[in-house]
């Protein structure tokens, strides 16, 4: 049901956002990428999807501090696809510092990412969504969107307010075909979480992998992290007819995280 429709997913030239952007290629979605990287492995993304799965791929490196950019990339998408039927918010940021020693600079920027593009995305990309009667707006929001954690001040205000966004949106488009809807992933191993499995190595004056289980098992009572897979698949079930009356959630990937 999903092929020829057009997927806008910030932050997929890596990690989960790619994930996502792939599972959607597969049922048939033109996709257009966006995020941070080098241009040739990002042409090289974008021409894969392409081969890989007979769809249409673009890329506009729209930067998420910058609400003109914003626009046009939503614009972007419309004029190159016909519309906006999925919107996944990806684009993600992070900074970890006790308050105190927390830099203005750095809150800025990742609530302007993490939070305040997904506002300018939906913004700009609803109308294109009512016009059609049908709309999956998915918001990429961690498990730090529901529970917190020390260090991480302004990544935790971001996520929280992105699952307060999803639900106002759900609500103010409840009955027109479009939904909206959170994922909070608990531990997932892409380049975001990298530096703090490699901090936490060091602390402990052990290998990486070994870092990665002392983080799992401090938060994650499964001890397995998410796979972007398992996540690419959920966001298709949330686009799918199964999910129309699914509006509105924050569903968990956490391996028990906020069961505790």
């Amino acid at each position: 049901m999903l092929k020829g429709k057009s997927a806008l997913i910030t932050g997929s030239t890596s990690g989960i956002g790619l994930g996502i952007a792939r599972a959607l290629a597969g049922q048939g979605c033109n996709i257009m990428l966006n995020g941070l990287g080098d241009a040739g492995k990002i042409e090289t993304t974008r021409r894969g999807l392409e081969t890989g799965f007979g769809v249409t791929a673009r890329f506009h490196g729209a930067d998420m501090t910058r609400p003109e950019e914003i626009a046009a990339l939503v614009e972007s998408t419309a004029a190159g696809f016909g519309g906006v039927d999925i919107l996944v918010n990806c684009a993600g940021i992070q900074h970890t510092a006790p308050v105190e020693e927390f830099s203005p600079e750095r809150w800025d920027a990742i609530i302007a990412v993490n939070l305040t593009s997904g506002f300018h995305t939906i913004h700009h990309a609803l109308p294109y969504m009512r016009r059609g009667c049908w709309g999956r707006i998915i918001n990429i929001a961690s498990v730090h969107g529901l529970v917190a954690s020390a260090n991480k001040a302004a990544y935790v205000t971001a996520k929280h307010g992105l699952v307060g966004l999803t639900k106002v949106v759900a609500l103010e488009t409840a009955g027109s075909g479009i939904t909206s809807n959170a994922i909070c992933p608990g531990w997932t191993r892409t380049e975001l979480i990298e530096p703090q499995i490699a901090a936490r190595a060091n602390t402990l004056g052990v290998d990486l992998e070994a870092g990665g289980r002392s983080m799992l098992a401090e938060k994650q009572p499964s001890q397995q992290f998410v796979t972007i897979e398992q996540l690419g698949q959920l966001a298709l079930f949330l686009c799918s007819s199964g999910a129309d009356q699914i509006t509105g959630t924050a569903v968990p990937v956490d391996g028990g995280w906020t069961a505790q």
